[in-house]
């Protein structure tokens, strides 16, 4: 039996103008995260990440926590909804750059019915595959870690992705993709326990390594 963990990246820049990028804090969180690990004498077998650059940088922050050099496989699957896109479906107007408190929320609120649409069909983003696809490519990632491996296995990816192989391992409705989504943190980890039939989710969107952090530490985007 093969033990599967899924780390959302750290804490990106929401409300920059390139939001694929580790903040100082998500590199911070990714890097106690992998000292965490260390501690435990938890060593990774193999490490898969999306391909994008907030996935990069926070694997290279775990590693530098966890003081290993281990190339990493990147699979596009693994990468992130297109949220603008997404939001664009039920808002075509422009929106500010959500700085406020309120901003942030109403660009969420907006997200949660762009998904719900995107999931039963009823719009098809931008330069998206449906979510049919979209499930299907994580599904997939799944699979690969059964074929491949029967030791730890880390995955860096996204949100969306995670909530997606969470909900699919559990057999639970697209919604609940959407909810389990909105509740994840940054820097957490979902393990699950894998043979070379099926996963089981043993954690969900847990942060041990920041148990006696400042809560400050503690953030969402």
């Amino acid at each position: 039996m093969g033990t599967l963990y899924l780390v959302r990246h750290g804490q990106a820049s929401f409300g920059s103008d390139d939001y694929d990028r580790l903040s100082e804090l998500g590199a911070r969180q990714c890097e106690r995260l992998g000292e965490y690990f260390r501690a435990r004498g938890i060593a990774f077998d193999a490490v898969i990440t999306g391909t994008l650059r907030r996935h990069t940088q926070s694997y290279q922050a775990l590693a530098r926590g966890l003081q290993v050099e281990r190339e990493a496989l990147a699979l596009p699957r693994l990468d992130e909804y297109d949220s603008a896109a997404i939001v664009h479906t039920v808002h075509p107007q422009a929106l500010p750059r959500a700085r406020s408190a309120e901003e942030v929320r109403q660009h969420f609120r907006l997200l949660r019915e762009g998904l719900l649409a995107w999931m039963d069909g009823r719009t098809q983003p931008a330069g998206m595959p449906s979510f049919a696809d979209f499930r299907a490519g994580v599904v997939a990632a799944l699979d690969h870690v059964r074929a491949h491996h029967d030791g730890h296995v880390l995955v860096v990816s996204s949100g969306g992705p995670i909530a997606t192989a969470v909900a699919h391992v559990l057999g639970a409705p697209p919604a609940a993709i959407v909810e389990l989504n909105m509740r994840m943190r940054n820097s957490a980890v979902s393990e699950m326990a894998f043979t070379p039939k099926r996963h089981a989710l043993v954690t969900f969107n847990t942060l041990p390594h920041l148990a006696d952090a400042d809560a400050s530490w503690v953030t969402h985007t």
